[in-house]
């Protein structure tokens, strides 16, 4: 991720249309912003929420509420707690997502 020619400025989350990502359960709501190769997104898993891919990309990713459990493809099993985050490389470590409760997270990638 570079981060190049990004003039400062600020976001008010509740103005950035929301999209809606259905997972193999529950769904994925996500607030995007792009800045050059940089996306920024503020992401709410419904509570039963699990994910219908697994992912190679990469994420820098904090949870502000709720609890998330992301599963790696070796089979590790992590689960973060608001305050918690985790940070993975493009293309090193296969994951994917899931809450009971619900999450509410941001996330850099």
């Amino acid at each position: 991720m570079d981060m190049i020619d990004i003039p400062f400025g600020t976001t008010d989350w509740s103005q950035v249309a929301a999209t809606e990502h259905p997972g193999e359960t529950g769904v994925a709501t996500w607030r995007t912003r792009e800045f050059g190769s940089v996306r920024v997104r503020m992401v709410e898993y419904s509570p039963g929420y699990l994910a219908d891919h697994w992912c190679d990309r990469g994420h820098i990713l904090l949870v502000l509420e709720g609890s998330l459990t992301t599963e790696l493809g070796n089979g590790e099993v992590v689960t973060l707690t608001a305050g918690s985050s985790y940070q993975v490389g493009d293309d090193t470590q296969p994951h994917r997502s899931s809450t009971t409760g619900g999450a509410r997270l941001f996330v850099v990638d």
